[in-house]
């Protein structure tokens, strides 16, 4: 299954949001800033990656519901795309 640019949008937001916390925390260690301030950063931005995950994964579980043809339904892989995420 295929998401539309338009159904991902919010997940490349994020993703784009983590991309600059994830520079902004290289930056912050290579300047040789705190390493509590730079560890906090990074949980921020795992916590986005996640979150980012979890939109894909949802979104296509949505469109899997509700657009499918029951015939490429496939519940099992859907599930295992989904705990990859744990």
């Amino acid at each position: 299954m295929k998401l539309s640019p338009e159904e991902v949008k919010p997940a490349v937001t994020r993703l784009k949001r983590a991309q600059g916390q994830l520079n902004a925390v290289i930056r912050m260690l290579e300047e040789g800033h705190e390493c509590e301030d730079a560890v906090t950063q990074l949980a921020a931005v795992a916590k986005a990656i996640d979150r980012a995950g979890y939109l894909v994964v949802s979104t296509g579980m949505k469109k899997c519901f509700t657009e499918a043809d029951p015939e490429d339904y496939d519940e099992k892989k859907l599930e295992k795309m989904f705990l990859s995420l744990a």
